[in-house]
């Protein structure tokens, strides 16, 4: 017996919250190119006023992507949860409801949710931070004032670049130094949350009535601990505990479980 997800629950949430994402980084480095334009056209007026916004749109930033990140954690992954509980119910011909089980597993998620997104954030924000302080520096000291005409302009387009190579905004920093394009990161992120809350409601189910292996449904080359992993997972047995540890093995996986009661 095997409950096979049908659909692409996890799939929609996700695309959803990593637009609100993009749109919040985006603005942030709009705002950023703003200054640069200003700086290397030597425009001291533009200057400061980009500034000053540059500032607010930190703001408007850091609650934009609390309220994707509250959004995700408070209504998303609750509704994809109870989508693959209640799918993992009904093959087992019962009633999903909301018990102790299911509330704790959902609260360990959301919270791990909030730290995991927020950190990205807040990384962001003290880069941000960071280049507000180097581009005000560059106008009150480095904008040459003793050159004139191309020269001049030269030498404050070379600093409006260095500003930026030194100070990429668009960019999601992990803790290795890998730099990955927002876009990418947002659709990654949010797509593994939504996949892991979706398989640990199927999962939850199974423990809940002594289901002990679950059926793998994934990629054909898809590994069990990560892509290239030489144990293909799709169509194997695997225990439930197994499974809790490996809900999925990449961030786009597209790994779900259907419950064995027959084994």
């Amino acid at each position: 017996m095997n409950n096979r997800p049908a659909g692409d629950g996890p799939r929609a949430a996700a695309s959803t919250v990593a637009d609100d994402l993009t749109s919040a980084w985006r603005q942030l480095t709009a705002a950023q190119t703003a200054v640069l334009a200003a700086l290397a056209n030597r425009r001291r007026p533009e200057l400061g006023y980009a500034l000053s916004q540059f500032t607010a749109t930190i703001r408007d930033f850091q609650q934009a992507v609390d309220t994707a990140v509250r959004d995700l954690a408070d209504q998303q992954l609750p509704a994809v949860y109870e989508q693959g509980a209640a799918t993992a119910a009904a093959s087992l011909g019962t009633t999903f409801t909301w018990t102790s089980s299911h509330q704790h597993a959902l609260r360990a998620l959301t919270a791990d949710t909030y730290t995991d997104l927020l950190r990205h954030a807040q990384q962001t924000v003290r880069r941000s931070g960071q280049f507000y302080r180097a581009a005000r520096t560059a106008a009150r000291q480095q904008i040459p004032t003793t050159l004139t005409g191309r020269t001049a302009l030269q030498a404050a387009k070379a600093l409006a670049d260095q500003l930026a190579t030194a100070h990429p905004l668009d960019r999601v920093v992990y803790r290795n130094g890998t730099r990955m394009p927002v876009r990418a990161w947002a659709e990654a992120a949010t797509l593994a949350r939504t996949a892991v809350a979706y398989n640990t409601g199927t999962l939850t189910v199974a423990r809940e009535h002594g289901v002990q292996y679950v059926e793998v449904f994934d990629g054909y080359d898809c590994g069990w601990t990560s892509h290239p992993d030489p144990d293909k997972a799709t169509r194997t047995l695997r225990t439930v505990e197994d499974a809790a540890e490996w809900p999925i093995s990449h961030p786009r996986c597209t790994r779900a479980f259907g419950l064995r009661s027959d084994q």
